[in-house]
């Protein structure tokens, strides 16, 4: 079939849609081709942090790539805005992980002293106790934060945003700038065909240059008709959102999150359960528990509603960017942090892959440094 397209990017989830949103940005004809919401679209669970604390210890390349992309963010979110109309609710007061326990404390200094250690002097954090988090947050005082609350680690890096009014601008943007999104695509065949690629979903075919594999948990199907491996699993995380409250958390944390309409986002659950991705009564129960342990009055605030969704986790968490060798202008794309991660690859990854090559920036996180 003869190319109609540049590119196909396979997956309109966040990081598809920030990889068709950049090359179309480029200049390419990009058709995005999306299966939707009956996919493990992980998107649609996202906590909207844009986090640098934390990421990449031991794995500078995967550190550095994060705070690069969460200072490309300023620019990313001013330009999205500017074209698309959507209010992102971005903000970048910093963020703070709450510590309950001597053990957390400890863990969590140790963490932040091998980060700072391999970052050369570029990470930047604070670990804080009980009356250094009164300073850095005067609002939050004794009636508030959780006597259980024994200090807090800082750092000025972090950010959050709306993630599913980043995923709307993200697919405004990308039509915006002559894109064709294609939803209820599900693309179930990939064929080599000199020039390019012919993909097929049901009966109907589509032709392309260059593709883009970016479709989260369906990688893993799709990566080897193009001679590649995606070494990816699922992760469920849940989340609790309260009704809405008076502003009192002007700071994003690691286990609660106060959006700008008011309700407060609760989390940070790990479960390897396969391809469950529902709620329950023990994980949420203790969700609820760290919660009111940070902000007792939480006790007494009703729930709203709460969800589960699949993170797609590699063996070390780092994202995997890949060309094939059997298939030259076939790319792999794929991890965890598609939010904190928009940025570079709308701005920084799309480039590369427009030019014909992944950014050096990406070298280091192809799926070879996993091993046979």
């Amino acid at each position: 079939m003869a190319p109609r397209f540049d590119f196909a990017v396979i997956g309109g989830g966040m990081i598809g849609a920030a990889l068709a949103y950049g090359l179309a940005r480029q200049g390419a004809e990009v058709a995005l081709l999306d299966e939707g919401d009956s996919a493990f679209r992980a998107a649609r669970g996202n906590f909207g942090l844009i986090w640098v604390q934390g990421k990449g210890v031991d794995v500078p390349a995967y550190a550095n790539w994060t705070r690069r992309s969460a200072d490309l963010w300023p620019e990313f979110a001013a330009e999205l805005e500017s074209e698309t109309g959507v209010a992102l609710d971005y903000a970048r007061p910093g963020g703070l992980d709450f510590c309950l326990s001597e053990a957390e404390l400890a863990a969590r200094r140790d963490q932040m002293a091998r980060l700072e250690a391999q970052s050369a002097g570029r990470f930047r954090y604070q670990m804080l106790d009980r009356r250094g988090l009164a300073g850095l947050l005067p609002g939050l005082g004794e009636t508030v934060l959780g006597e259980a609350v024994l200090g807090a680690c800082y750092s000025p890096l972090d950010g959050h945003v709306n993630p599913l009014a980043l995923l709307r601008a993200l697919h405004a943007g990308f039509i915006a700038r002559g894109g064709e999104h294609r939803p209820g695509w599900r693309v179930d065949s990939i064929s080599r065909a000199a020039p390019g690629f012919t993909l097929g979903s049901g009966t109907e075919r589509l032709g392309a240059e260059r593709i883009v594999l970016a479709a989260g948990l369906g990688n893993s199907a799709l990566a080897p008709q193009v001679g590649l491996e995606a070494r990816i699993a699922p992760l469920r995380g849940q989340i609790l959102v309260t009704e809405r409250l008076a502003p009192f958390l002007p700071l994003p944390t690691v286990c609660a999150r106060q959006s700008a309409e008011g309700p407060c986002l609760l989390g940070d659950s790990h479960e390897d359960v396969g391809l469950d991705e529902g709620t329950t009564g023990p994980v949420m129960g203790d969700i609820a528990r760290r919660a009111v342990a940070c902000f007792p009055f939480l006790k007494t605030v009703r729930v709203a509603r709460a969800w589960g969704a699949l993170r797609i986790m590699t063996p070390d968490g780092a994202p995997i960017y890949q060309e094939s060798e059997a298939c030259p202008g076939a790319y792999l794309a794929t991890g965890h942090s598609g939010v904190t991660l928009a940025a570079a690859h709308s701005l920084v990854l799309a480039e590369g892959i427009a030019e014909g090559a992944l950014p050096d920036a990406a070298a280091a996180f192809g799926a070879g440094r996993f091993g046979s």
